[in-house]
């Protein structure tokens, strides 16, 4: 187990005591249409039996995917309760032979993976949760040594406009007791438990930020706008018959590299080979 930070502990607690039921059960109920593209995506770029370092576990519906595709799992997570989620479903899906290693652990100190060990890494969640650049910057650099040499990085950021459009849903007349705050995060991108409760203190990012991150030590092969023009409505796609919602997802991941999309979308997602 690596030693964590005080705000990496702090995120897993929130995790833990505040969020965690939303957290494992958000992508199958609430974000249908994010949970499908990005796993497109993983099927896409990580072939069948990679070794795979899934740094940030979230409820363990992607790591089902890659073990169901023979995939060798290592799980990193700073929440102790979203990694005992993450085992427990790939136990139950009599994948847990294929859990090389299972460590409490943030993506700034991947002490617990060997260098060049891996064929993929994925961030799909704590780019999020660091708020300083410094460790955004350091999380791909782990992310760059425990890879081998020409692998591949998929990693998730949050639009950050996705907070100015919810609070102009959900609480429009709290722009002016907001002013000063929306100036700082217009600045930085940073939240906190007290302004955006259901994620807590977590970083948004702009197209621009978020590519140039990975610039130093990747190759970029896609970066996409993950629910492109279905981000507030993705609940709807399980209401559709199998055959209309992988209609309505062609044209989701159709549109998801156009300029348009990346203002549409909550998440951005970016795939890069390690150079």
């Amino acid at each position: 187990m690596s030693k964590l930070m005080e705000c990496e502990e702090e995120v897993g607690r929130y995790y833990n005591d505040v969020i965690f039921d939303a957290e494992v059960t958000r992508l199958e109920t609430l974000f249908p249409v994010e949970y499908a593209i990005t796993s497109r995506h993983l099927r896409r770029w990580i072939p069948e039996g990679s070794t795979v370092a899934e740094v940030g576990v979230g409820g363990g519906l992607y790591s089902e995917l890659l073990a169901s595709r023979r995939c060798r799992l290592h799980l990193v997570d700073v929440s102790e309760k979203l990694l005992n989620a993450a085992t427990e479903r790939l136990r139950a899906g009599g994948f847990d032979s294929q859990v090389i290693g299972v460590d409490h652990a943030s993506a700034t100190n991947l002490d617990c993976l060997l260098t060049g060990t891996f064929d993929a890494v994925l961030m799909l969640g704590p780019l999020y949760h660091l708020l300083a650049l410094a460790d955004r910057q350091r999380a791909v650099e782990e992310a760059a040594r425990v890879l081998k040499a020409g692998s591949v990085l998929i990693a998730a950021g949050i639009n950050r406009f996705d907070y100015l459009r919810d609070l102009f849903r959900e609480a429009p007349q709290k722009v002016l007791m907001r002013r000063d705050f929306i100036r700082q995060f217009l600045r930085d991108g940073n939240l906190n438990p007290e302004i955006a409760p259901p994620i807590g203190h977590s970083h948004t990012t702009t197209v621009a930020e978020f590519r140039a991150l990975f610039a130093d030590n990747f190759e970029e092969l896609a970066l996409v706008a993950v629910e492109s023009f279905a981000s507030p409505w993705q609940s709807a796609l399980n209401e559709l018959s199998k055959a209309e919602a992988e209609a309505w997802l062609d044209l989701i991941e159709q549109t998801g590299t156009v300029p348009e999309a990346f203002g549409l979308a909550d998440h951005f997602l970016y795939i890069g080979r390690r150079k």
